[in-house]
């Protein structure tokens, strides 16, 4: 079987969200054990309960910069060792530029930029010594084309893209891959609350003709978790269905 992951460990953030449990059931369908992170340990339980099979949860506030540091050193002891980070956690705070508050501004970058870089400051040292690891972050399609309202979003992921770039250059003769995986927009219980006027100028935009699924997400992160996959660092795959060719 291609893209096999069997025998490998994964540490995914968020992973109770849309996107989050659907790169978790790509990654566990292809034979990895995962760590569960999100804030919700409710949620996290019962997402758990439904994948099946030996993962372990854990509970992390990615806003709080000492809980972010110990979470790599959790995971490795739940897991034994830590092959593939997916750091897919992300918040909006959405303002127009002048009503734009340093909260909304400080929160998106603490949670979606400075977290993702604590998280692979941490794994780089056991992923080192192992000679072996894919680090994956879920951007956006924004973080490439800008967005009104989301200055604090769109920066927060352009600048997980350029971090990305530097570390696979750091990286990258350990075997250590780094690359970012951008969706598009992907139907989720909030697309799902727009009006249906929205939503059809939404897909007009779109050159699939309809939004994306969770899994589509899933199955890119699957490869760039994957063996197959050892030559490819410092990329963005773009999972859009051609509303932006980057």
């Amino acid at each position: 079987m291609m893209f096999d992951l069997t025998g490998m460990t994964a540490l995914v953030t968020g992973a109770s969200g849309g996107i989050g449990s659907a790169v978790a059931k790509a990654l566990a369908g292809q034979g990895a054990r995962l760590a569960l992170s999100g804030s919700n340990a409710d949620k996290l339980e019962a997402f758990r309960a439904e994948l099946g099979g030996d993962h372990v949860t854990l509970v992390c506030d990615l806003s709080d910069g000492a809980a972010v540091d110990g979470l790599i050193p959790r995971a490795v002891e739940a897991l034994g060792h830590l092959d593939i980070l997916v750091n897919n956690a992300g918040v909006t705070r959405d303002n127009l530029v002048m009503r734009m508050k340093d909260e909304e501004w400080d929160s998106v970058i603490r949670v979606n930029l400075e977290a993702a870089f604590r998280l692979v400051r941490a794994a780089a040292k056991p992923m080192m010594k192992a000679r072996f690891g894919r680090v994956i972050s879920i951007t956006s399609v924004v973080g490439a084309t800008g967005n009104p309202g989301q200055a604090n979003y769109a920066a927060s992921k352009g600048g997980l893209t350029a971090m990305s770039k530097a570390l696979a250059q750091e990286l990258a003769s350990r075997n250590i891959t780094v690359n970012c995986v951008a969706p598009g927009f992907i139907a989720s219980p909030m697309t799902d609350a727009l009006p249906e006027a929205q939503k059809e100028a939404l897909t007009a935009r779109i050159p699939a003709g309809k939004l994306g699924e969770g899994s589509d997400v899933g199955a890119a992160v699957a490869y760039l978790a994957s063996r197959e996959a050892a030559y490819v660092t410092g990329q963005t795959v773009h999972v859009n269905g051609g509303m932006a060719m980057v």
